[in-house]
């Protein structure tokens, strides 16, 4: 994601992630800090200079929101500014002049970014949604300001015309990253059609916010509060955790299933009475189409219709064939045709899952759901899947659950990131002045372990609360830059786990922990870089999830297994028993997994390609999902009204397709390791993995960085073989599992 500066990558959702099996969508997220800039006498504390130790950190226990507005205007004066001077410099443009020159400035915005994205999406409140509202305009003509001066892009053009011989690979890309974003965004416009396109940045702006604070008003609004009698079939950790929650609502004595996946999600894999699942189910699918204050379908009638409207203006047929332009798909034919290859496949899997559902379903599993004529519905899925796999695997996912508690999981992150990267983590000491914007969040600095030197700091904040969005999410509140001096990078995780009573283990679900490593996998490809500027920590869309996909398989090897997947109150690893049965099941539900997730792709590329015109945002999804098949027993994994991804931002945009482009490279790049002679710790593989995906970040070409880890380019037959979908004329060869 190009984050040189938030002049040029504002309001677009970064490395935080919701994977098709991950979390919610995530807001946007400060961009890389750049370098220096002067401060104004009375400077705001959210634009103040970052002092204490490790090159300085954000004062987060200073954070108030009357500092807001005034720091967003004073910051983006102080950047514009910079830029002007960039922009009236009489000399030659040349690559330090202009572009390092831009990589330099916007420190002070930088700044108020990283408290801006915190209160924004770990501390929201209807306050400060208000205060995001009224700025959502401002932060679009400050951007079209910058994208529209002349002066500037004539520099910025200058040097991308000018013979490039003496420039490194490195400062070629930082120069073509920086041109293509100016003539992508309007800046070759002219006339009526550059006001238009300001005015169209402007409407989408605000567009977006509320859509994304309408989706936050339906999980903030939404809870169910269950008696003990209602909570028959749930586990202890969840009634425990629900409690809890409860509780700190103030409704003592009573349980609380809120409206988001974490808790959402357990709900409907454990909870016997049916009733009360689909209501729960209903509660939460509805997300933004209630057909009250909070309904999103008009906002993104309108969204669509702008944004066709606006690249129309650069000469493009629709939205999605811009967007894809600078991706690896390239195309929206390229990236349909992925999803459409693998999606028959998926559907034909969810068939085979529902018949067995239905079989024991018949049988009366399920003692609260003995009806005649029972039909599996959507509310039932996770439900009877859970069912299906007790019974064909004699696998418990409760049982697997006992076995990966958080802490442990955080500290088997830990050796995997000192094993692959040769980082050291230890807790940042109470006296250490690192301030946190919540008491749950807890801080680690990060050596480089062999040469003791620092590398960063990595914060982690990981329990739900009101006003926090769902989901888990990565993000960096200052990124790996040289131009004026090393800096020490300040990474983030975020995720929205349930708290356990008091004194207990918070234990997880098998998916929640793979998210876990996922996100890490985030972190660790900020504190890996090695770029020198800052515009080439950003990464292409359906390239950047990839490396962090990659790292979700280091769950599940014999180190972690042995030392860390151990029982919460035994302290007994993982039997090989269940170990088995985790393995013999791996391809388990993959029918749900990949048709959910493909659903909410293909639906995205299909808006973004459809004439916009009198478009019923609910209509057109229903016609969509029967014109392509889907089961009714699945839903898209989020539906339109609550698709954040796409409607909250334009991050993924035309563009969640791009889970299943990692997805690609990523089961690839598995299978290199499965089939190496050291397994998933080889050395040699695990310094080219470092070497070539996760430190260049996007300071190379995506496509040339795979194929030098990978030696050719990736194929698509890898992910069949993982999911355990059929490979159409292909040899259905296995990488054997090296652990």
């Amino acid at each position: 994601m190009l984050r040189a500066s938030i002049s040029l990558a504002l309001l677009t959702a970064l490395i935080a992630c919701d994977g098709p099996s991950k979390g919610e969508p995530q807001p946007p997220a400060p961009p890389t800090a750049a370098a220096s800039d002067e401060a104004p006498a009375a400077v705001n504390p959210l634009l103040a200079e970052w002092n204490g130790p490790y090159g300085g950190v954000p004062d987060f226990d200073q954070m108030n929101l009357a500092d807001v507005e005034e720091a967003a205007k004073e910051g983006m004066r102080l950047h514009l500014a910079e830029l002007d001077a960039i922009a009236s410099d009489p000399a030659t443009p040349d690559l330090d002049n202009t572009i390092i020159a831009m990589e330099r400035s916007g420190k002070a915005l930088d700044r108020f970014w990283a408290y801006y994205g915190v209160m924004s999406s770990n501390l929201s409140t209807p306050e400060f949604r208000e205060v995001q509202a009224r700025l959502a305009p401002l932060f679009s003509e400050y951007r079209s300001t910058i994208i529209q001066n002349a002066a500037l892009f004539a520099r910025v053009k200058a040097v991308h015309d000018a013979d490039a011989k003496s420039y490194g690979p490195a400062e070629k890309r930082l120069i073509k990253l920086r041109y293509d974003r100016f003539a992508r965004e309007g800046a070759t416009l002219q006339g009526d059609a550059k006001l238009r396109y300001a005015e169209i940045q402007r409407e989408l702006a605000e567009l977006y916010t509320r859509f994304g604070n309408n989706v936050l008003a339906d999980e903030e609004g939404y809870v169910h509060y269950l008696k003990e009698e209602q909570l028959a079939g749930l586990p202890e950790s969840f009634k425990a955790s629900a409690a809890n929650e409860a509780a700190s609502r103030g409704h003592e004595g009573e349980y609380a299933v809120t409206n988001t996946r974490s808790s959402v999600d357990p709900f409907l894999t454990y909870a016997d009475d049916r009733g009360l699942r689909e209501k729960v189910w209903r509660t939460y699918y509805s997300r933004g189409d209630n057909g009250d204050e909070h309904d999103n379908n008009a906002i993104i009638a309108k969204i669509l219709e702008l944004r066709d409207e606006r690249v129309a203006l650069l000469g493009y047929d629709n939205y999605a064939q811009w967007r894809l332009e600078d991706r690896m798909a390239k195309t929206p034919e390229r990236a349909m045709e992925l999803m459409m290859t693998v999606w028959p496949a998926a559907v034909a899997r969810v068939r085979e899952e529902v018949r067995d559902m239905q079989k024991l379903a018949e049988k009366g599993v399920g003692r609260a759901n003995r009806q005649k004529n029972f039909k599996i519905e959507a509310w039932d899925y996770r439900y009877y899947a859970d069912k299906v796999r007790l019974a064909k695997y004699d696998l418990d996912s409760d049982e697997v659950k006992q076995y990966l508690q958080l802490d442990k999981l955080r500290e088997a992150m830990f050796m995997v990131a000192g094993e692959l990267f040769g980082f050291e983590f230890t807790p940042v000491a109470a006296d250490a002045k690192v301030p946190v914007f919540h008491p749950d969040v807890r801080v680690w600095e990060v050596k480089d372990r062999s040469s003791g030197e620092l590398v960063g700091l990595w914060y982690l904040d990981p329990f739900a609360r009101p006003g926090k969005r769902s989901g888990a999410w990565a993000t960096s509140y200052r990124g790996h830059t040289t131009i004026d001096g090393e800096t020490p990078v300040l990474a983030s995780n975020n995720s929205n786990f349930m708290k356990g009573a008091p004194g207990e283990p918070v234990l997880v679900s098998w998916d929640d922990a793979q998210t876990f490593f996922h996100e890490f996998g985030h972190a660790l490809h900020s504190l890996s870089s090695n770029v020198d500027y800052p515009t080439l920590n950003g990464g292409v869309r359906d390239y950047t999830e990839f490396q962090s996909q990659l790292l979700e398989r280091w769950l599940f090897t014999d180190k972690v297994i042995a030392k860390y997947l151990v029982h919460y109150r035994t302290g007994e690893p993982m039997p090989a028993a269940l170990v088995a049965k985790i393995e013999e099941a791996s391809t388990f539900n993959q029918g749900f997994a990949t048709s959910e997730y493909l659903a909410s792709a293909l639906m995205d590329l299909k808006l973004h390609t459809a004439d916009p015109k009198g478009l019923d945002p609910d209509a057109f999804e229903r016609e969509t999902l029967e014109q392509l098949g889907a089961p009714a027993e699945i839903v898209m994994r989020h539906r339109t009204p609550h698709f954040g991804h796409i409607f909250s931002g334009e991050g993924y945009s035309a563009g969640y397709y791009g889970y299943m482009w990692a997805d690609v490279l990523t089961a690839d790049a598995a299978e290199a390791f499965a089939e190496s002679s050291g397994g998933f710790y080889d050395k040699t593989l695990a310094k080219a993995l470092v070497e070539h995906l996760f430190a260049p970040r996007n300071s190379v070409d995506p496509a040339d960085a795979f194929r030098a880890f990978r030696g050719r380019d990736p194929e698509v037959a890898a992910l069949l073989r993982d999911r355990g979908f059929p490979v159409p004329g292909a040899a259905k060869r296995a990488a054997k599992r090296s652990r």
